[in-house]
């Protein structure tokens, strides 16, 4: 299995991820089957059957949680020298030089991406199209809205 990028805090918050299915949403999982089978026959019984899909549901993600984390490879940008180029983990500004507008991304992996808080998955089209570019470099990176023009004007390695 090839190795998952992660930065320090997604690795630390599929940590809290896995350890919430397995010791508490597991045990109440577990109880609630136990109470559904109490209430006779299973072949009719709809809360038997949703909680045996739950479980399902549960143990499914532990399992890719545990794979994610046993092939995790943690890259922390605050003990590396800035170079100016952007890499995983670099918060990168970037100017539309079309519109005008700064927008200000988080590179990160695809278990961490939340474009609400500005965290971008290394495997999006405008991630792709800035790793390995360097402070000041003009760009054009396709998203499925069309093609942009960007400058780089800003990476830290925070």
């Amino acid at each position: 299995m090839n190795k998952v990028p992660m930065t320090v805090v997604g690795a630390e918050m599929l940590r809290k991820e896995l350890d919430y299915l397995k010791f508490d949403k597991r045990p109440k999982i577990a109880e609630a089957i136990g109470i559904a089978r109490e209430l006779g026959d299973l072949k009719e019984n709809a809360e038997y059957h949703a909680a045996r899909e739950e479980q399902g549901l549960c143990e499914a993600r532990v399992r890719d949680i545990e794979g994610k984390l046993s092939n995790v490879q943690i890259i922390d940008v605050t003990k590396m020298e800035n170079t100016g180029r952007v890499i995983f983990g670099t918060t990168v500004t970037i100017l539309n030089l079309d519109t005008e507008e700064e927008s200000t991304y988080r590179i990160v992996g695809e278990d961490e991406a939340n474009i609400k808080e500005n965290l971008l998955s290394v495997s999006s089209p405008i991630a792709r199209g800035l790793v390995g570019k360097s402070l000041d470099d003009e760009i054009s990176i396709t998203t499925p809205g069309g093609t942009s023009d960007f400058e780089i004007i800003k990476v830290e390695y925070i």
